[in-house]
């Protein structure tokens, strides 16, 4: 299967990761990759960058070496509402924006509790993917998750990084292979995010690869395949 792009890559701003924007965008030049996102942690995750980073990000060129940037953000969910870390002001700036559970920045909950703000971030119409829903530390009604994404155009996120066997997320295998298999029943797309930290993790897809193919998962619901059908859930243009 051919890979077009990769929208979660983290650069050194996110405090925790060892590549530039340069030295990422070079790498997935030299994979053939056409689009990547710079969606480096917002404030609320120790070591991130300040939100006027965010605010600068219109001094970045639309491509480096040829490969298509798309200018964004890895957002924390920091309520059971689904609240996140930026503003709407800088939130509807970005090109894609990326919501997550992270333990530094919200208290681990029930399944109800987790599977409720989940949602609340599903239909903040600002995000667009919600990342690695696959930690059973934050255990999800994934039928619930998976129709609400379905119905409101966000894309759920198989996270190749999460399925890594040194991880520190728990039984993401199992939990991604559930999502998936509703994301078939429900005809839902999905997203693979590489969250590379270092340059040459970006468009690596193996963990999540295997799991695809091991679930029988059609290639017509895997966005990375085709920036077209990126288009239909994030609004860029040419």
């Amino acid at each position: 299967m051919k890979y077009e792009l990769d929208l979660h890559c983290h650069t050194i701003a996110s405090g925790h990761a060892y590549s530039t924007l340069e030295e990422n965008a070079k790498s997935a030049s030299e994979k053939g990759l056409k689009l990547i996102g710079l969606t480096d942690h917002a404030p609320k995750m120790p070591g991130a960058p300040h939100i006027f980073y965010f605010h600068n990000l219109k001094v970045v060129p639309e491509t480096l070496h040829g490969v298509r940037i798309l200018k964004g953000a890895e957002v924390n969910i920091i309520d059971r509402d689904g609240s996140v870390d930026l503003d709407d002001y800088t939130l509807k700036s970005l090109d894609i924006v990326i919501a997550s559970l992270h333990p530094p920045c919200i208290n681990f909950g029930t399944i109800e509790e987790n599977t409720k703000t989940i949602i609340g971030a599903i239909r903040n119409q600002r995000i667009n993917v919600i990342g690695h829903p696959d930690d059973s530390r934050f255990p999800l009604d994934y039928e619930l998750v998976v129709k609400e994404a379905k119905e409101h155009n966000t894309l759920l996120e198989v996270n190749n990084s999460s399925l890594d066997p040194n991880s520190f997320r728990l039984n993401s295998v199992n939990n991604c292979t559930k999502m998936l298999e509703l994301c078939m029943k429900y005809k839902a797309s999905i997203i693979i995010g590489s969250d590379s930290h270092i340059s040459c993790d970006v468009g690596n897809f193996s963990n999540a690869q295997m799991v695809l193919e091991r679930v029988g998962f059609p290639e017509d619901l895997i966005v990375n395949t085709s920036i077209d059908k990126l288009k239909k859930y994030i609004n860029i243009d040419n």
